[in-house]
């Protein structure tokens, strides 16, 4: 008989469905999702660059999980997050070839910021990127570097903060990223089991504690922060710091996640490598 699992996050039930979408079978394992206003789901896989180099990194799916394409195994040499904007392009971070990557929907890069090959450029190992409402970019640079880095629109640096340490404002490990229509830029501070609130302009308003190395993050239109750790939990938290609810809907752990415009989660999982759907019930 099989099992039937709920999960709550405050008064939202969800079904967790896994696997969710199929695609031609490769050596890529999932390290990533995304989902653009059409609702069609990206999802990003990594492989290794020196072995499989043309393999490919993002695969499209349809709003129910249907394989359309994959692309980008020319351009994306380690996968490591994938964000879709507001302009209906999607951005790649290319971890170890330090430079983050625009991309149009079927796969043609069209943008750039950082120096491909060459670190401190100025990135060194970036995890991960944030479009702002408001239009500016923000980069948290955690693999070889601590650092959040800030450019306007047009691609000018503005700003960089947080450096190697333990106190607010600092990082050890800044890991993923998210900014809110009230002006809150929210990181994951994998290592040091935090996430940490800032205004626009770097400047620390609070710590949320209560994880064991948190790992990706997600923000919905209410202001609501999604964060996964590595419990495995998916935590739930207002806009005021107040947790709303937790739940355990992986198995192992979720490296990232994103929400559909009908209000399921999906949530990208390394191991085994598969996206869960959190189908949002009634």
């Amino acid at each position: 008989m099989p099992h039937d699992l709920i999960v709550a996050l405050g008064d939202r039930h969800y079904r967790v469905e896994r696997p969710f979408g199929s695609w031609p079978q490769n050596t890529g394992f999932v390290t990533d999702v995304t989902v653009d206003a059409r609702g069609h789901v990206f999802v990003m896989l990594r492989h290794d660059p020196l072995v499989h180099p043309a393999d490919p990194r993002v695969i499209e799916l349809d709003p129910e999980g249907h394989h359309i394409a994959g692309w980008g195994g020319n351009d994306i040499a380690d996968s490591h997050m994938l964000t879709a904007t507001a302009s209906g392009h999607l951005i790649a971070v290319d971890r170890d070839m330090h430079e983050i990557i625009w991309f149009t929907p079927d796969g043609r890069r069209v943008g750039q910021l950082g120096q491909r090959g060459r670190p401190n450029s100025p990135f060194n190992h970036p995890t991960d990127v944030s479009i702002a409402p408001w239009g500016d970019i923000y980069v948290s640079d955690g693999y070889g570097a601590a650092l959040v880095h800030r450019f306007a629109p047009d691609g000018r640096h503005l700003q960089s903060w947080g450096g190697q340490g333990s106190e607010d404002g600092q990082f050890v490990w800044p890991h993923s990223i998210w900014t809110f229509a009230d002006g809150r830029v929210v990181v994951i501070d994998r290592t040091w089991n935090r996430v940490q609130v800032f205004d626009g302009e770097g400047q620390h308003l609070e710590t949320w504690y209560d994880f064991y190395q948190p790992v990706g993050i997600w923000g919905d239109a209410e202001g609501n922060a999604y964060i996964t750790d590595m419990v495995p939990s998916l935590t739930k938290i207002a806009p005021d710091g107040t947790r709303i609810g937790r739940c355990r809907p992986m198995l192992n752990g979720a490296h990232g996640l994103y929400g559909t415009p009908t209000g399921d989660i999906l949530l990208a999982e390394g191991n085994p490598s598969r996206i869960t759907r959190l189908k949002l019930l009634g």
